[in-house]
């Protein structure tokens, strides 16, 4: 199993590297499975009939819906947990405190140690393109395998670690924009 990414050699037009050419690395395109192939796939995995599956399947995505919606971190099986948090600037007095400073909700996923232990493990393979487009090399990852941890910026070793853009959507929780110091429940004052 390894993850494929593509470095394409293209021309700057903004920041420090303007008017140079530049390897970006990004992922490959990845197809998007649908629900119902998860849901066939766990069926057959599990040995229970696809309508059975399909019923905890909803009832479980309820469950997780309604809970986190109270404020609880709801655990999601093998990979890690989910909760609800928000961004908002910090006021120096209680009766400056409304729902205007609130800047941004979140959607904050926090992967279980097992889940990050199989992506530090996973090959990466880069295949490297230049400007018109012809593949140039062929890269396989030697890299010590750091996953980045949105909940703590700082890895184990007390480095920072700093963002690509190989691999990186959304962000979907952690201290990425807005500033500020996090706190446990998941918001950010400036």
């Amino acid at each position: 199993m390894a993850l494929k990414v593509k470095a394409q050699e293209k021309l700057q037009k903004i920041g420090k590297y303007e008017g140079t050419y530049r390897y970006i690395m990004m992922p490959e395109l990845y197809t998007s499975l649908s629900q119902e192939k998860v849901i066939q796939e766990a069926a057959l995995r599990s040995g229970v009939s696809k309508g059975v599956m399909q019923v905890c399947w909803d009832a479980a995505g309820e469950v997780i819906k309604a809970w986190a919606t109270e404020g609880h971190s709801v655990a999601l099986p093998g990979l890690g947990t989910m909760r609800f948090g928000l961004r908002a600037k910090s006021v120096e007095k209680v009766d400056e405190v409304k729902t205007g400073l609130i800047s941004s909700r979140r959607i904050i996923f926090t992967p279980a140690v097992d889940l990050k232990q199989a992506l530090a493990g996973t090959t990466i393979q880069i295949t490297c393109y230049d400007r018109d487009g012809n593949e140039v090399k062929r890269v396989t990852s030697t890299d010590p395998g750091t996953v980045e941890d949105n909940e703590n910026p700082e890895n184990e070793n007390g480095s920072t670690n700093e963002p690509t853009n190989a691999g990186q959507g959304g962000n979907t929780g952690g201290n990425g924009g807005g500033g500020g110091e996090p706190n446990p429940d998941g918001s950010t004052e400036d």
